[in-house]
């Protein structure tokens, strides 16, 4: 090979040393951007990585969120206050229940007009001016069921602030009190039904001592009158006559404020054997002047020959009374007859009922599982004792008490009793 041939081998290789290391230049800066590129997509991947499962939290927080005020008992609103109607933006489930609206109803529709006119609208004033002012409320909202029942809760409002610092939601919170107001008013209703029984107990102290005093009077005219009777025996016939119903008059009042006050008396009970028709006969001479007063007819319809009964006379005297007086107030207002029927008869042969029967205004139906509570009545000067005290004694006697409407008017309240073995009460 030649001089000239040599020279432009070398040429020819120099060419491609210099091509080779620019290639490697170029390469070496091309996996550098290829690097980098990668580090960016890696940490790209990462800050996506790290987005989405923030974005996860995120949305399980607010799933979360979403389902503990959907759950809770409180009604849970939100008004949006930059809309000049104040529409409602969520409502839970309770909320939906206590406006008795659905979802569907509620969402968009103004706060103010979800209540209707069965609503006290002072609260809704006070949480106008509370929302004028951008400030907290809160206060007691009392509704009026169609049934005429009243039902009370509690609102409270927060205003909430937008992005600007400025006030653009208010969230509510509603909770129903009714139990807790119901509870208290049965308090004081209590309350003020022992208040009432003390002053009768003060009362029944002041007529078992009046009694007392009206007695002596009574024993002195008793004394002129059989005196008068033995002067003039014989002489004025007539007048010994009227002198003999004076006498009568005066032992049966003498008899009556006897067991007046054997009924007010504090003693301890004493249980004998009772002829069950001698006790509603003695409680029938009792309130003989009060049925006249109201004009009302009371007949005794009572098997004879019962067996006896053990019990304490004063206390089932009081059951009597207590249910004779019942059936005197429902009578107070019927036009038609006023009737009382009072009867005893064995059932099979272990137990004696006694029954009280009027032609009164009957107990509505409603009424009915309440006349157990104590305090309950539907009198407006009424203790609502009656028919718990009763009921006492007579178990306390081995019996029961039942109460029923009668298929045409009034009702019948009977009470049964044990027979005794006792032949001789």
């Amino acid at each position: 090979m030649n001089g000239r041939a040599k020279s432009r081998t070398g040429k020819i290789k120099m060419k491609e040393k210099k091509k080779s290391a620019k290639q490697s230049a170029e390469n070496k800066i091309r996996n550098k951007e290829i690097q980098r590129q990668a580090d960016e997509l890696k940490i790209k991947n990462g800050l996506l990585k790290n987005g989405a499962e923030k974005q996860l939290e995120f949305e399980e927080q607010i799933h979360i969120l979403t389902k503990a005020l959907a759950s809770i008992d409180e009604g849970i609103f939100i008004i949006d206050i930059r809309k000049p109607d104040f529409p409602v933006i969520y409502a839970n489930r309770a909320f939906q229940k206590m406006t008795a609206h659905s979802k569907k109803e509620i969402l968009s529709r103004n706060y103010f007009h979800l209540y209707g006119n069965k609503m006290d609208s002072s609260i809704l004033d006070k949480i106008k001016e509370a929302i004028k002012k951008k400030k907290s409320a809160a206060g007691m909202m009392l509704e009026f069921q169609e049934n005429g029942a009243k039902h009370w809760n509690l609102l409270r409002i927060t205003p909430v602030k937008g992005a600007g610092d400025g006030v653009t939601h208010y969230i509510g919170i509603q909770t129903d009190i009714t139990p807790i107001k119901e509870k208290e008013q049965e308090i004081v209703r209590q309350r003020e039904s022992l208040l009432h029984v003390t002053r009768v107990g003060k009362l029944a102290e002041f007529v078992s001592s009046l009694a007392h005093e009206i007695n002596q009077p009574l024993t002195s005219i008793l004394s002129y009158a059989q005196a008068s009777r033995r002067m003039l025996a014989g002489k004025e016939p007539e007048i010994e006559e009227i002198l003999s119903h004076i006498i009568s008059d005066n032992q049966r009042a003498a008899q009556v404020i006897k067991r007046l006050r054997s009924l007010l008396k504090k003693s301890e009970p004493e249980m004998k054997f009772l002829d069950i028709n001698e006790v509603v006969r003695e409680t029938t001479e009792l309130i003989s002047t009060d049925a006249s007063v109201r004009k009302v007819s009371v007949t005794l319809a009572l098997e004879s020959a019962l067996p006896p009964v053990k019990g304490d006379r004063i206390q089932l005297q009081q059951v009597l009374l207590n249910l004779i007086s019942n059936s005197f107030d429902a009578l107070e207002k019927t036009k038609s007859a006023r009737k009382i029927l009072l009867r005893t008869s064995l059932k099979g042969s272990g137990s004696i009922i006694a029954e009280v029967k009027d032609t009164g205004c009957g107990i509505p139906e409603e009424n009915m599982p309440k006349l157990s509570k104590r305090f309950f009545t539907s009198k407006a000067d009424g203790l609502g004792m009656g028919l718990s005290i009763s009921r006492s004694i007579v178990r306390e006697h081995g019996g029961s008490l039942e109460i029923e409407n009668n298929k045409g008017r009034g009702v019948t309240v009977s009470f049964t009793l044990p027979a005794g073995e006792n032949n001789n009460p």
